[in-house]
């Protein structure tokens, strides 16, 4: 199975870019692991019932995202640290 490409659009990547150097290569590291290989597991849940549109917390980040199986993206939208 290829991995996905993780991106950050708007206040995620804001979220993303406010963490320490370390804190932010450490959950860049837990996504390619988690969300990068199964944007469907790891304890992640479907958000108003559209698989797509999914939260999960990922090294102790809440994160809110979309999946583009097709293209194989996962687009993180919110990150709550």
């Amino acid at each position: 199975m290829r991995p996905y490409r993780i991106q950050y659009a708007g206040g995620a990547e804001a979220s993303r870019k406010a963490m320490t150097p370390e804190v932010r290569d450490g959950f860049e590291a837990a996504m390619a692991k988690t969300l990068g290989r199964d944007p469907y597991g790891h304890g992640s849940t479907s958000i108003r019932g559209d698989q797509d549109y999914r939260e999960v917390t990922v090294a102790d980040c809440f994160v809110v995202y979309y999946v583009s199986a097709s293209v194989l993206t996962v687009t993180a939208v919110r990150i709550v640290h």
